[in-house]
């Protein structure tokens, strides 16, 4: 029988990309669009770790049920780190990806190719009721476009070229994203901790 895990993102993106990254395990993943609507926790954490442990223990208190979330967020070495752990709000609540991108763009303007070097970080929580949240971390190195290219993905995914590769995020297909990306190595590790339960 199926244990229950609750993946604490209302982001559908999230939800399909960590479907792929736990598939068989022993574990039904529900989405908060599978869940009675409860309220949004307030990332007010500074860290990615703090973000990610704080909605974990939140969704998994709401529901009393083992839980899962991540918290993650591009930096950009010449934005000094920005927007980091405000990505998904950098251009305001409820802005869209591109408006997101389209202020990020503007940011670096004047920057050069060879400065435009930034990397995805994710940080993931795994919690079941009464235990201690575990943490994985990963990270994807690359460089920012000046133009994004690709629909794949979600938020910065076209804007942003992974070392190694001549494709951005944005037009690699899921499985080829998660052999790279930040939340592909991340969820990998976590994987491996579910495994060993």
């Amino acid at each position: 029988m199926p244990k229950t895990l609750v993946v604490g993102t209302g982001n559908p993106g999230k939800v399909r990309e960590l479907a792929l990254l736990l598939d068989g395990l022993p574990w039904n993943l529900k989405g908060l669009a599978d869940l009675p609507p409860v309220d949004d926790p307030i990332e007010d954490g500074d860290t990615f770790e703090a973000n990610a442990i704080k909605k974990a223990l939140y969704f998994s208190g709401c529901f009393n049920l083992a839980a899962v979330a991540d918290d993650s967020g591009l930096m950009v070495d010449a934005l000094d780190g920005a927007p980091g752990v405000h990505s998904a709000r950098y251009a305001g609540d409820g802005a869209s990806d591109a408006e997101r991108n389209a202020k990020l763009l503007a940011a670096l303007a004047n920057v050069p190719e060879e400065r435009r070097t930034a990397r995805f970080v994710c940080c993931a929580a795994f919690v079941r009721p009464g235990e201690p949240p575990h943490i994985e971390m990963g990270t994807a190195e690359g460089h920012i476009l000046f133009a994004p290219r690709g629909h794949a993905g979600f938020g910065y995914d076209p804007l942003f070229v992974p070392i190694g590769h001549s494709l951005t995020f944005g037009e690699l297909s899921p499985r080829e994203k998660m052999v790279v990306s930040h939340r592909g190595k991340a969820f990998r590790k976590l994987r491996g901790y579910l495994e060993s339960l």
